[in-house]
């Protein structure tokens, strides 16, 4: 395996390949990190792709990892979504470069942790050439959780800096990318999801709800949507979730 540290336009990112393959064409994954996370923290994903013999990109988010502001963990989560959005836009790029460079074979796959994996969702309503995807830990649901974070902020007694016309405008923009919303552009294309019943974070049920919404427009290929559910799981993957959905990914981008 062969790990390269670049930056593509404005966007530090770590690209892994299998060793004698660095310059070819291959079937490649975007994997987005977590919430306070960074590239690195997903090297392991990386490592179990590129020994499949797939191309990984690894991006630093916005405000993340080489991208870092200085900001902390509060003020960071009051632009959770302008992360997310931010990601979701910057795929087009990632996208862009990977042909140009003549890096992928077909169309890449994507997949992510925890708000990475709700990055990978609101991805899937916007772009069509998305092959597969792995959601781990993720969430599509966009309104109704921007909604519940803001709740819960303003329980604790944060005052939110946007004004109520403001909010108006940001959960209309959200609702483009809610998943549960855009069903039809999920097309039948496969998505694996991992997902901890005991996960206060980002919570189990309307992910599984969302899935089981999906099944029904996955009844001709059935086979090209999965949920694992792990029982005593929190807010962590095992690692059974995370050996599956490389398999996953794979399995779909090798074909």
């Amino acid at each position: 395996m062969r790990v390269q540290r670049q930056i593509w336009g404005h966007i530090p990112l770590l690209h892994i390949t299998p060793n004698q393959d660095a310059e070819v064409a291959l079937p490649t994954v975007v994997f987005f990190h977590g919430h306070m996370s960074a590239k690195e923290h997903n090297l392991h994903y990386a490592y179990q792709l590129a020994e499949k013999g797939l191309r990984v990109i690894l991006p630093d988010a916005h405000l993340h990892g080489e991208r870092s502001e200085g900001l902390d963990e509060v003020q960071i989560s009051l632009r959770f979504w302008e992360i997310v959005l931010t990601s979701i836009e910057e795929l087009a790029f990632l996208h862009k470069e990977l042909h140009k460079r003549e890096l992928v074979t077909g169309e890449p796959g994507i997949g992510g942790t925890s708000m990475g994996g709700i990055t990978t969702l609101g991805a899937m309503t916007v772009y069509p050439w998305i092959q597969a995807a792995a959601v781990m830990m993720g969430a599509g649901n966009y309104v109704e959780l921007a909604q519940a974070q803001m709740a819960q902020y303003e329980s604790r007694g944060f005052q939110l800096p946007i004004s109520a016309e403001e909010r108006e405008r940001m959960l209309s923009t959200l609702a483009i990318f809610d998943s549960g919303r855009n069903k039809p552009k999920f097309n039948g294309r496969p998505i694996y999801f991992w997902h901890g019943e005991q996960d206060v974070t980002v919570p189990f049920e309307p992910t599984y709800r969302l899935f089981k919404e999906l099944k029904n427009q996955y009844e001709a290929v059935p086979e090209k949507i999965n949920f694992t559910r792990e029982r005593e799981a929190g807010h962590a993957v095992s690692r059974n979730g995370m050996l599956e959905a490389t398999d996953w990914l794979a399995k779909y981008l090798i074909e």
